[in-house]
């Protein structure tokens, strides 16, 4: 039923047994011109704020160059330093990075000409790349033979397994006892990894023993042990990988929570993914993201975004779940507005709602131990 390599689809599995190897952790610059803090630059953003597999050394954009990027994306400095290009970047560091990270997730999903004569110039220093586009670089002539002069690797996280290996759904997810979550949205590039990352953690430091599934190349940069880019599967096989990834995580951790990540929207035209997550991942429950001041849908500027009650709706109609919690993307929002925002949102739909990054994390786990009160047995005696 589960492949091998629970730890990540085939195209991680040479990734992880890199960093099984290092007595360190890997180091990394990564680059993300003129988007960083912005949606297009979502990748360098959760690397930033999170990362299991890498120590961020800094962060390539020039138009932010001599910022702090704990600033720029939070305003708490974190010692990450933004720099101009990858000449400075490399004077900072102590030695050559490990890793050089292309930081964007553009819409094309391919590198432009610049990008690829710097992508070589990182290649030629002795820097290995994680390539998180379309475009698989590994395949490429001309970086295949700048590695092999190199000696370095290239990894393309959205590579998918091979089709002999992917797994069709079969149903038995429902041997997974414990409840799954996913943290769904009303767009794309709106939060919801970051809000599932933070709500692992909160849950995990409370004694709900939870393990995060990484359905995007972001979450699976930044360490996801468990997790495929779904937006890279045939989309035959999606509701089957994902449910083959869940059952793994359950069988080999027996955990308390299983969350799931969500990609795109139910009601977005452009996106089927989160469609495969309700069907492989059947949730229990659902958390869902929204940006209550996002005008309309990203890089769709004619397309007006929903609202939360008609994604629940639409969300709650399609599979057997419940909406147990609304989560705020605070994007040109005010401390006041956010307030507002969770009152009206709890007020108008009978359940909680919070901001992950600027709320404390203890309103995430009250928002999961209210639908499911048997987990507060999980936690110590003393909390």
């Amino acid at each position: 039923m589960t492949r091998p390599e629970a730890l990540g689809p085939p195209s991680l599995s040479l990734f992880d047994s890199v960093f099984a190897t290092r007595k360190r952790t890997a180091t990394a610059i990564v680059y993300c011109e003129a988007n960083f803090g912005a949606i297009d630059g979502k990748t360098a953003n959760g690397l930033v704020r999170h990362s299991e597999r890498y120590e961020i050394l800094s962060v390539i954009d020039s138009e932010k160059a001599g910022l702090d990027a704990g600033t720029v994306l939070d305003g708490k400095p974190n010692a990450i330093p933004i720099c101009r290009d990858l000449a400075e970047a490399l004077e900072k560091a102590v030695t050559v990075p490990d890793y050089f990270i292309f930081g964007m997730a553009p819409s094309s999903g391919m590198l432009s000409l610049y990008e690829r004569g710097l992508v070589l110039e990182a290649i030629s220093r002795g820097m290995n790349i994680v390539n998180g586009l379309h475009e698989f670089l590994g395949d490429d002539p001309v970086f295949k033979a700048a590695c092999e002069v190199s000696d370095v690797e290239i990894f393309d996280v959205r590579r998918p397994p091979d089709k002999k290996d992917l797994h069709m759904f079969t149903g038995d997810i429902a041997q997974v006892s414990c409840p799954v979550i996913a943290v769904l949205g009303t767009d794309c590039a709106i939060g919801k990894r970051t809000t599932a990352t933070i709500l692992s953690q909160a849950l995990n430091d409370r004694g709900v023993k939870t393990v995060m599934i990484g359905t995007g190349q972001t979450g699976l940069i930044q360490g996801a042990r468990y997790g495929v880019a779904l937006d890279a599967i045939p989309s035959q096989f999606c509701a089957g990988e994902l449910e083959a990834m869940v059952i793994n995580a359950f069988m080999a951790e027996r955990p308390d929570v299983i969350l799931v990540e969500g990609q795109g929207a139910l009601s977005h035209p452009a996106f089927s993914t989160t469609s495969f997550i309700l069907r492989g991942a059947c949730p229990d429950g659902v958390v869902l993201q929204h940006a209550p001041h996002r005008k309309h849908r990203c890089d769709f500027p004619k397309m007006a975004m929903p609202e939360p009650s008609t994604e629940i709706n639409l969300i709650e109609t399609f599979a057997k779940t419940k909406v147990i919690g609304v989560t705020i993307n605070h994007e040109n929002m005010s401390d006041a507005e956010v307030d507002s925002a969770i009152l009206r949102y709890e007020d108008q739909l009978g359940i909680p709602a919070t901001d992950a990054l600027s709320r404390s994390p203890e309103r995430l786990v009250e928002m999961v131990l209210g639908a499911y009160p048997k987990l507060a047995e999980k936690l110590p005696a003393a909390a």
